[in-house]
């Protein structure tokens, strides 16, 4: 087959996948003396690597854009992209978020869905905080989803509850 036939037909099957992927991340509420809200990263994986960011909280509104020089805390997403970014960035830089659940939701015409090709992924929510510790939680899915999917799993420190909804 002709490369162009095999883009085409990898086109069509991504298109086909007009979906919505739900992220809800559970910030919980800490029993410590002195208590800073996390640095949050939320991005998706393949088999080989970094894909694409979704989302970053973080101090936005630190002088001399302090919150920045805490990114690297979030040490899986810094290696695997932050360091490269110039932050802030529109639409995936945010503010840190308080105690609750929190949800995002992307469209299939968001940048990141839109250039996912069939295949397994995971889902990367990282956190990490002043004073504080870190944690990562990964949810495998496969890309393009026929039915509604739901997968959750749960930190044990400075996440709670996470839980990924795609619709397709």
């Amino acid at each position: 087959m002709h490369k162009w036939l095999l883009l085409s037909l990898a086109t069509a099957i991504t298109t086909l996948s007009a979906a919505e992927l739900e992220v809800s991340v559970e910030v919980p509420r800490l029993a410590v003396a002195e208590y800073h809200r996390p640095y949050v990263a939320i991005w998706i994986e393949n088999a080989d690597g970094h894909v694409a960011d979704l989302s970053v909280w973080y101090d936005l509104k630190l002088r001399d854009r302090e919150g920045e020089k805490w990114l690297k805390d979030m040490r899986q997403w810094w290696r695997r992209s932050g360091r490269a970014l110039e932050l802030p960035i529109d639409g995936l830089s945010a503010a840190t978020r308080p105690v609750g659940q929190h949800s995002l939701r992307f469209g299939d015409d968001h940048p990141t869905l839109a250039a996912l090709v069939p295949g397994d992924y995971q889902l990367l929510v990282e956190a990490a905080r002043e004073v504080g510790g870190r944690e990562l939680v990964r949810l495998p899915f496969s890309w393009p989803v026929t039915e509604q999917v739901s997968h959750q799993a749960a930190g044990t420190s400075e996440l709670g509850k996470i839980q990924l909804n795609i619709q397709p």
